[in-house]
């Protein structure tokens, strides 16, 4: 039996007055376990063959209650203040980092616009996997937010990769930063099948550059903050800059990118992200930081704790679980820690209340037109060994027995390596970091104990291979 899933002409209505533009992607699949098959049922269409199209957007609405109200750029920089607020368009705002990032925001008083095309939600159909955490739709979600504070969030439901929907998205909401989680930001993902990999890097350098081009045509001051990662630099032999790096060659010397030995083809997307927006901002003068991103840990801020409706997604699987959410569902559910290799592998890692803490950091703090500048973000370094290890202790101080195996590196990569990464810009701007404790450590894993009974433990192992990828389509059929 197959099954497809198709978002073709929906109409999404966030709020009874709503105002309709024209576009939409058209996606295509099948449900169920991946395995190969002789035909593609994964269409992905780009914009250029796009003919029906629909967007919705909820009308705007002033924000309420707010204390303090953030300034927009051009306020900053003549000292004048006044009570209209920030505009900030958050790209991919339905998604893990993007809908905390929003809902903070919009709590600091900023006036918030989600923009999304939700095919995060797809992907899960896809693959069939499932958030641990029950989540609603994104229409719940922002009326739930809207009846609980008072603050309006608007939605701009349609994919950055069409030019049209992001221009008139631009023009409606007019935006002092976009902060750009929009992407495909899976690894393993990317690395299923060659139409993953072609989507994953269509979508995210596309779409970036379409966000360049509407904030050259209708936002020329809006400051760009794109959500990078730090898995651009790889794992050099040498310490690891905040995005330059000084080296004197043959008697002369310079301030140069710091090199980047990306690791999949979701990780040579953002490296090539990088470099389109260093050069716009050298040509056109658009002003943008890049946080280049460590692994995100965590599912609760103060915001998504207010009530079910706000839940954040926590995902456990091995295509979109990233390294502690999974170790601690697999110890809930009394599965053995599944550590890569020799488990060496190590990275930086952040709470995802820092995520939101260093993005309203940029934005509060602007760069200038023209700049380029890069931050590494996260707060402390483990190895997955490391992980594994304190999971294991916290585990049994709830009376978990936590075991460990080791599995063979579905990637290619490093399992042993020097690992010093800088990470002092965010710091100096006033970054509070809320580390990795045994308190925290005992709330993940009660989390992950009171949902166990979501966990499907077929999708824990991990199933997709760096080398045994091809051309064939992997699809999804039941």
């Amino acid at each position: 039996m197959k099954m497809a899933h198709s978002i073709t002409n929906c109409t999404f209505s966030a709020s009874p007055a709503v105002k309709t533009f024209s576009g939409s992607p058209s996606y295509c699949c099948n449900v169920g376990k991946l395995q190969n098959s002789k035909s593609l049922n994964l269409s992905l269409k780009s914009s250029s063959k796009r003919e029906k199209k629909s967007y919705v957007t909820c009308a705007s609405a002033a924000v309420q209650g707010q204390t303090q109200t953030p300034l927009t750029g051009s306020q900053e920089a003549s000292g004048h203040s006044s009570s209209k607020p920030k505009k900030v368009m958050v790209i991919g705002g339905d998604g893990y980092c993007g809908w905390a990032t929003a809902l903070h925001l919009s709590n600091k008083g900023y006036e918030v616009a989600i923009v999304d095309n939700l095919v995060r939600r797809l992907f899960d159909h896809q693959l069939g996997l499932d958030s641990l955490t029950p989540i609603t739709s994104i229409q719940n979600r922002v009326r739930r937010w809207k009846s609980l504070t008072g603050k309006t969030i608007q939605l701009f439901i349609g994919d950055i990769c069409d030019f049209d929907f992001l221009s008139e998205a631009f023009k409606s909401f007019e935006p002092d930063a976009a902060v750009h989680f929009g992407e495909q930001r899976s690894a393993p993902y990317s690395m299923i099948d060659r139409s993953r990999a072609v989507y994953t890097q269509h979508n995210n350098v596309i779409g970036t550059l379409n966000v360049l081009f509407a904030i050259k045509e209708y936002s020329e001051e809006c400051h760009l903050v794109k959500l990078g990662t730090m898995g651009e630099y790889g794992t050099p032999n040498i310490d690891i800059e905040e995005g330059f790096i000084t080296i004197t060659h043959n008697g002369r010397t310079d301030t140069l990118p710091y090199p980047k030995q990306a690791s999949s083809f979701y990780h040579l997307s953002k490296v090539h992200d990088s470099h389109n927006i260093a050069f716009t901002c050298k040509a056109w003068g658009i002003r943008a930081t890049d946080l280049n991103q460590g692994v995100v840990y965590g599912v609760r801020t103060d915001e998504t704790a207010m009530h079910d409706e706000l839940s954040n997604r926590f995902d456990y699987d091995g295509v979109f679980g990233t390294a502690l959410n999974r170790f601690c569902v697999q110890a809930a559910v009394g599965h053995p820690l599944t550590v890569y290799g020799k488990g060496g592998q190590t990275r930086g890692y952040l709470d995802i209340r820092d995520t939101v803490q260093c993005v309203e950091l940029a934005i509060a703090n602007p760069a200038k037109p023209g700049e380029f500048r890069v931050f590494n973000q996260f707060t402390e370094q483990f190895s997955v060994n490391d992980l594994a290890k304190l999971v294991t202790a916290a585990g049994a101080k709830l009376g978990l027995d936590v075991q460990t195996k080791s599995v063979p590196n579905p990637r290619v990569e490093a399992e042993e390596h020097y690992y010093n990464a800088k990470h002092t810009k965010l710091v100096e701007l006033g970054l509070v970091p809320h580390l990795l404790s045994d308190s925290l450590l005992d709330s993940l894993l009660n989390f992950a104990v009171q949902y166990k009974d979501r966990v499907d433990t077929a999708q824990i192992m991990p199933s997709v291979s760096w080398k045994k990828m091809g051309a064939k389509p992997r699809t999804v059929s039941v």
